[in-house]
């Protein structure tokens, strides 16, 4: 039998992240995208809608996750140092609220970030920042034009793909769509400081298994290590790596030091750029630990010297793992 060719196989994936993306969301969405063009006019070249919002459809309750892809960051700033600050560690993170056309405040967060920095980190950065985010599912909400919507489609197949190979095991076995995707989130979870339960994993691939189904069988012939049992639709088989290869322990390992470095200095510098900053971090904490945090007149004063005892606890409690 003729083997696809990487271009064709590739072409395949695209294709299906095309039809994802393409997915209709509600109708006050529009609101918020009008906004993010408004504020930042023709340097917008799409704005991604993503996360627990999305899997909910309930646009009014918490934040709505954005992501506004630019031309470059010199086209959305008013000084040298902010364009350098969001280069040296994308993305940067803000807030914006914006009344729905039946009265409702819509709050978004976005991550603001170059599509060039996009299609980087969604195919060859070494931690999973975004090709572990922008594997799940995603709708182009905004798009310039065509030739962006492709380019974007192309990000997303990408990180499918590497998700998919950074998440195989060593030795050989047979696993369904479901088993490999949770095993990767889990993965990509621990290389953050995310307040998250154990479940969650499980809980996101559960929620559109079809999506993740889809998504292996579109990127099998694209990743190497990867194959269709025969006369199944979802289950395949993971060949043994190849002996001088880097373990998968230690390459999660590292990323999860690095990851959590990185954390950190995303956290610090969302003090700055995101309104409220301090408020956001706390909300986002208390939502996913389930109960409150105290905020002192110190931590608030202070956040970036009295921030550490705070997180200090939640490590040292696994309540961040």
């Amino acid at each position: 039998m003729e083997q696809a060719s990487p271009t064709s196989t590739t072409s395949i994936l695209i294709g299906v992240m095309s039809e994802e993306c393409a997915r209709p969301v509600a109708a006050p969405l529009n609101a918020l995208t009008d906004e993010l063009v408004s504020r930042f006019g023709n340097a917008v070249s799409a704005v991604l809608l993503y996360g627990s919002c999305l899997r909910s459809s309930n646009f009014s309750d918490g934040l709505v996750d954005l992501y506004v892809l630019v031309d470059s960051y010199a086209n959305v700033r008013t000084s040298k140092i902010k364009e350098l600050v969001d280069a040296w560690l994308p993305p940067t993170v803000f807030s914006i609220n914006v009344l729905a056309p039946d009265g409702s405040l819509l709050r978004a967060k976005c991550a603001l970030i170059t599509l060039a920095d996009f299609e980087k980190g969604t195919a060859s950065w070494f931690h999973g920042y975004l090709w572990g985010r922008f594997s799940q599912p995603s709708r182009l909400v905004f798009s310039r034009n065509q030739a962006v919507s492709t380019r974007v489609h192309t990000a997303l197949a990408n990180a499918v793909k590497r998700m998919t190979s950074e998440a195989l095991p060593d030795k050989p076995q047979v696993l369904d769509s479901a088993t490999l995707w949770e095993h990767a989130l889990t993965l990509t979870y621990r290389t953050e400081l995310r307040p998250e339960r154990a479940s969650r994993p499980a809980e996101i691939v559960g929620h559109d298994v079809g999506y993740y189904r889809r998504i292996t069988l579109a990127a099998v012939q694209s990743v190497p290590r990867l194959s269709l049992l025969p006369g199944q639709d979802d289950r395949y088989s993971v060949s043994p790596a190849d002996a001088g290869a880097v373990p998968h322990a230690v390459r999660w390992q590292r990323r999860r030091v690095a990851g959590r470095l990185l954390n950190v200095l995303r956290l610090i510098k969302s003090f700055y750029t995101f309104e409220n900053g301090l408020d956001y971090v706390i909300w986002k904490l208390e939502r996913h630990l389930g109960e409150p945090v105290p905020i002192s007149p110190r931590l608030r004063r202070y956040p970036l010297i009295f921030c550490w005892p705070l997180l200090w606890r939640l490590l040292r409690n696994r309540q961040l793992r």
